[in-house]
């Protein structure tokens, strides 16, 4: 009897613990599809497809910082904005730089921003120029 009591109580455990693994079964189902339509609204659709061209973006953008031409004679060891800025992290730079244009439009501060971020282009490319003239070698 003792054999018999085993078994029953054996078969009633694995039928127990079958119902569990089935209950959980169907609640992953049941949040698959729950996922599923959340992610078919259409402001999510928009907010993926906004993620992934700013993916893009960052990419060449990264590429950009990082072009760097070997020179084939002459000075200067390299082209590109990658050679301009050094190594520029760019990604610890963007919250930096969203908080400032943030703070930029917040105060209607635009026009000076443009003034004086046109300014600060002629002076970089003033001294870009002299940099390079200075480095020729011949």
């Amino acid at each position: 009897m003792s054999d018999k009591h085993e078994i029953t109580v054996d078969y009633a455990s694995a039928k127990a613990r079958l119902i569990r693994e089935g209950e959980l079964h169907r609640l992953g189902v049941l949040q698959s599809k729950h996922h599923v339509a959340h992610a078919l609204h259409p402001e999510v659709l928009l907010h993926g497809a906004m993620d992934m061209g700013i993916a893009a973006v960052q990419a060449r953008f990264a590429g950009l910082l990082a072009a760097r031409i070997p020179s084939g004679g002459g000075g200067g060891g390299g082209s590109g904005l990658g050679s301009i800025l050094g190594n520029v992290n760019y990604k610890a730079l963007m919250p930096v730089a969203i908080t400032v244009a943030s703070f930029i439009s917040k105060r209607r501060l635009t026009k000076p921003a443009l003034a004086l971020g046109t300014v600060a282009a002629a002076v970089a490319g003033w001294y870009y120029r002299r940099k390079q003239k200075v480095t020729v070698n011949y």
